[in-house]
């Protein structure tokens, strides 16, 4: 099973460090993948609802982040340099760029998918892949 930290979160929401370097890198060293929000405006940023955090392209290139596009611009400069991503909005499902089915919160129906917030509709997980979380650390026992 594959454990996603939502922009950083293990045990809560954390709206004001959530996607910031440090919380993301924070997650990797504790040992699950992180998803993070992407946003390309003369360059990489972090952030959920704007850019906020101007960071380099190699921080995206790091093993076991999954980057959520914000903008067209992210989701065109990362497929170009390689790098995991996928794009959505309030579709069902989506496909990463590494060929995972993302799929939306309380929309779990596929097997092997990436259950996306499960907790929020308590959502079945028994045929998912992985689950991507904001309470990642429950998921982990």
């Amino acid at each position: 099973m594959i454990l996603i930290s939502h922009r950083g979160n293990m045990d809560g929401k954390k709206p004001l460090i959530e996607n910031t370097p440090t919380y993301i890198n924070n997650a990797l060293t504790r040992g699950y993948e992180v998803e993070i929000d992407v946003w390309y405006e003369d360059g990489f940023y972090l952030g959920h609802d704007k850019p906020k955090y101007k960071i380099d392209i190699s921080f995206l290139k790091k093993s076991k982040l999954w980057c959520h596009a914000k903008n067209h611009e992210a989701l065109e400069k990362m497929i170009e340099g390689n790098i995991h991503c996928f794009w959505h909005q309030t579709d069902d499902m989506t496909l990463t760029s590494k060929g995972y089915i993302w799929a939306y919160p309380g929309k779990q129906s596929i097997k092997g998918s990436i259950a996306v917030l499960p907790e929020i509709h308590n959502d079945d997980i028994s045929k998912c892949g992985g689950i991507c979380s904001d309470h990642i650390e429950q998921y982990k026992k």
